[in-house]
């Protein structure tokens, strides 16, 4: 998770490229469903601006064989605002090692 988090603050492609799977499923929490190649170019060109990811203390990893879940709450710092959410991310371990395959995130209720 260290890995992913600092890909996405230091708007690192190539650090994404090998740390998201080829058929990723990313959602945001207001329901936007992206790409692998969506992910990269939204984080690379700057338009999906993080700041900084916290994962809260109540994030739970659980690892079935080569299947990784992290759930937990999320605060996502953006330049003007954070983003306090509930988020699942799904790990897959394969020949390059752990990749993202699927992320939900939900914003929690005020």
């Amino acid at each position: 998770m260290d890995a992913y988090k600092n890909a996405m603050t230091h708007k690192d492609g190539a650090a994404l490229e090998k740390l998201l799977g080829d058929d990723l499923t990313y959602v945001h929490s207001e329901g936007l469903l992206e790409s692998k190649a969506d992910v990269i170019k939204s984080v690379v060109s700057g338009k999906a601006a993080v700041d900084k990811i916290e994962f809260l203390p109540d994030t739970d990893v659980r690892v079935h064989g080569k299947t990784a879940f992290v759930a937990g709450k999320v605060d996502l710092t953006h330049p003007t605002s954070v983003v306090h959410m509930h988020v699942l991310h799904v790990w897959e371990k394969g020949p390059q090692g752990w990749q993202l395959v699927a992320r939900q995130a939900t914003k929690l209720a005020k």
